[in-house]
């Protein structure tokens, strides 16, 4: 069963009287009276990442993946809850140092503080972390409009390699090890944009699944499609000499999501504020696509004009 299947057809019933639950179609909860924005995601040990070898980068990845859920909404993450379910093995001495070491950093990088959590013996290690905020508006996931721009921060792709080289599913030089796997590990949260997001966009969501995947969230409720330009899709300088040399497709290196860079969607006439945006924060914002009625399906064109088929358009939760 698809994950969107089992949350309509058993959970969102019980939500029915619950608004700042968004119809469980989005990826936080949001009470506007109280101001509060709150997300909860679960990591599990050979799914959301291979191993736990080095507990230090893991928690890094899961804790970043997390946040990025209330930045895309444009707001600032204040607090979180961390529950880990292992044994002896999974929680040594060595890896709780390790991991401690590396929340505390992350905690003074991204100004959040630690306020509770479980522990629990488990055979399989796995992590649930909810991270709170405090906002009186959010972007909205669903409020897309028929003629807005598409845009993404950063670069995509580079994590879906890293992940590769963990897996040792490609081998490459050192350096391009090194930076591959940095961009896994310690994702490029874009926490700088959070306070101007609410300036210039109409919904928002971070990449997670993918790229066209979770474009299709964005519109999953609206009679909406997408049109995406596949060369304005940012890569990376490493990626490009990637995909050149090992003749890699674009389109497949950008649809395996674990990017963590915000999709969102603003009016034609926002893009100056964007454009000044990106410059005043020396952050890449690139403007890919436009969003259109449904009257056709949507689509992803190449430099030449082509329509190109996808048939992996990213992660998707079965059970």
């Amino acid at each position: 069963m698809h994950e969107f299947d089992l949350i309509k057809n058993y959970f969102s019933k019980l939500t029915k009287n619950n608004k700042s639950a968004l119809n469980l179609n989005d990826d936080v909860f949001f009470d506007k009276k109280k101001e509060l924005v709150i997300s909860v995601d679960t990591y599990n040990e050979g799914i959301h990442f291979p191993n736990f070898n080095k507990p230090y980068l893991v928690i890094k990845k899961i804790l970043r993946a997390t946040i990025s859920d209330l930045i895309c909404k444009g707001v600032k993450p204040k607090y979180y809850f961390i529950s880990g379910s292992g044994n002896k093995k999974t929680f040594s001495k060595e890896k709780l140092k390790d991991l401690t070491r590396s929340l505390f950093e992350e905690q003074k990088k991204y100004n959040i503080k630690l306020c509770g959590g479980d522990t629990t013996f488990s055979k399989k290690l796995s992590f649930s972390i909810t991270v709170i905020g405090f906002s009186k508006t959010i972007i909205f996931r669903n409020n897309t409009k028929i003629n807005d721009d598409i845009y993404v921060t950063g670069n995509l792709g580079d994590s879906f390699i890293g992940l590769n080289v963990i897996n040792k599913k490609i081998n490459l030089k050192r350096n391009y090890n090194n930076y591959f796997l940095d961009k896994y590990y310690k994702p490029d949260v874009q926490i700088k944009l959070v306070d101007k997001l609410l300036k210039f966009s109409n919904s928002s969501i971070d990449i997670s699944d993918g790229l066209f995947a979770d474009l299709e969230k964005m519109i999953n409720s609206q009679k909406l499609r997408y049109e995406i330009h596949l060369d304005k899709v940012p890569i990376s300088k490493q990626m490009e000499i990637l995909i050149k040399e090992h003749r890699f497709q674009k389109i497949k290196m950008i649809s395996n999501g674990d990017d963590y860079q915000i999709l969102f969607t603003a009016n034609k006439n926002k893009s100056r504020i964007i454009k000044a945006a990106s410059k005043k924060l020396n952050l890449k914002i690139t403007k890919i696509g436009r969003i259109l009625p449904s009257s056709h399906k949507s689509s992803i064109i190449d430099q030449k004009g082509r329509v190109l088929r996808v048939n992996n358009k990213g992660y998707v939760h079965r059970f």
